[in-house]
């Protein structure tokens, strides 16, 4: 492939991931207006926000093995083109119940859309450019993230909510339009196109029972019977997955790729570096417009300094990942990330320029967690399962880090119903994530070893 067609395809796969990411955050800030507009409360709209993240959740381990199988070009542009009209009933929607039930449709687009874009680059770009592509991706991607409260507050103040979603189906436009123009169709070519159906049922299944049971929790009680047996159903389904999987003649899911420690440790670091990610993000929402007095606009320009922040960290992730062992590019990057976190939490009130340091030092270091979690296990995998790989990863990172946000928010209740004030209550929450990250950064470096015996299908590195 030409040397302009790679710029094209990497240019479609950064707007891909942006749009995803954006979509993410960019709602958030528009549900008071949404639920004024169809005479509801916010909190009856709750499943704008988690019916999407339920469908994300739950259906990307089936999307990035979709695309591996029946052709990742295919995949993309089925899940562009079903985002942007999900996004457009969305911003023509009569009443709150079409939003919720196209939300969910777009969230399943999104688990159709990020996993199958990582495993296009990792097919498309030679070994010695794959990893600076995908962290480049990835750093627009996090730009997305942090950038979603600032054009959702904008557009929300300046035109409607309706135009939150509008935009979305531009963005999406362009990104269909550019993988149409620059992408190869590829698929694994070392299995028939078969989908492992039992497969695909009981992990999304256990996925998405997992994930409502912490949702329901805020409501029912993290210790409720629902919430138990819930959560119960979802573990065991997730085993009957595993025993699927080691019996499966094609299945959805390698087991080898587990024991693969490399990928074990990036997996996990990756993890709490979008865990600390998202629940910053999420508490930094609230606590410049409650606490702070901000509106939505302004407070969205504050996101401008872990948006650059970590629009640096994700090109500045291979470029590590090529001079360390991959278990220390994560727990450099959760200290990094934690000490931001944590400067956040116990500075961020004496000034703003404090306050914007430490958010940007915050975004470099969790965006170099965030883009690693790509870079380093794309790179211990074969490229014809990068989807599979992708979607296992995305799963467990985006996954955990929406339980952590749910789990935040339920903390924030719990703690101002005991009496704390709000400024307080996220001072706590980012003090535990922040310890969470340094924690991270501290015992990573002791857990990796070399491995004596390579996997069948997963190529090996040092961890």
């Amino acid at each position: 492939m030409d040397e302009r067609r790679l710029r094209l395809l990497l240019a479609a796969a950064s707007i891909s991931l942006f749009v995803v990411q954006l979509d993410y955050f960019v709602v958030n800030l528009a549900l008071p207006r949404m639920a004024s507009d169809f005479d509801v409360s916010t909190s009856d709209l709750q499943w704008v926000i988690s019916g999407n993240m339920l469908a994300v959740a739950s259906l990307l381990i089936f999307g990035g093995r979709v695309g591996d199988i029946f052709g990742r070009r295919l995949a993309l542009l089925v899940g562009l083109a079903g985002f942007a009209a999900a996004a457009l009933v969305c911003g023509l929607a009569p009443d709150a119940g079409v939003v919720i039930g196209f939300r969910i449709v777009q969230g399943a687009a999104s688990a159709l859309i990020f996993p199958v874009v990582i495993s296009v680059l990792s097919n498309a770009f030679p070994e010695e450019h794959r990893g600076k592509a995908i962290g480049f991706a990835y750093g627009i991607a996090a730009v997305g993230s942090a950038l979603g409260p600032l054009i959702g507050g904008g557009l929300t103040e300046a035109l409607s909510w309706r135009w939150v979603f509008f935009a979305l189906v531009l963005l999406a436009g362009v990104a269909f339009v550019l993988v149409l123009t620059s992408v190869s169709e590829s698929r694994d070519e070392t299995v028939p196109r078969h989908l492992d159906v039992p497969g695909v049922v009981t992990v999304s299944l256990g996925v998405a029972a997992v994930t409502f049971a912490v949702d329901r929790a805020q409501t029912w009680g993290w210790i409720a019977g629902k919430t138990l047996a819930v959560f119960g159903a979802g573990v065991g389904l997730l085993l009957v997955f595993g025993a699927i999987e080691r019996r499966a003649r094609w299945p959805l899911v390698e087991l080898s790729l587990f024991r693969n420690r490399p990928f074990d440790l990036v997996v996990a670091g990756c993890t709490v570096a979008n865990v600390a990610f998202a629940v910053m993000v999420y508490s930094a929402t609230i606590y410049l417009q409650e606490v702070r007095g901000l509106s939505p606009i302004v407070a969205g320009v504050v996101f401008l300094a872990p948006a650059l922040g970590a629009a640096l960290g994700g090109p500045l992730a291979p470029r590590l990942g090529a001079r360390m062992p991959p278990r220390l590019v994560s727990a450099a990057a959760n200290g990094v990330g934690g000490l931001g976190v944590l400067g956040l939490a116990l500075l961020g009130d004496n000034s703003w320029v404090l306050y914007l340091s430490m958010f940007a030092v915050a975004g470099v270091g969790l965006g170099v967690g965030w883009a690693f979690a790509s870079v380093g296990t794309q790179a211990v995998v074969r490229k014809e399962r990068a989807g599979e790989a992708s979607g296992v990863t995305l799963t467990l990172v985006v996954g955990v880090a929406g339980l952590a946000v749910a789990s935040a928010a339920s903390a924030l209740r719990e703690l101002g119903q005991h009496g704390t004030s709000l400024g307080d209550a996220i001072t706590w929450v980012l003090v535990v994530v922040a310890g969470l990250a340094l924690l991270s950064a501290a015992v990573l470096p002791a857990l990796g070893s070399r491995r004596k015996k390579p996997l069948p299908g997963i190529e090996t590195d040092v961890a």
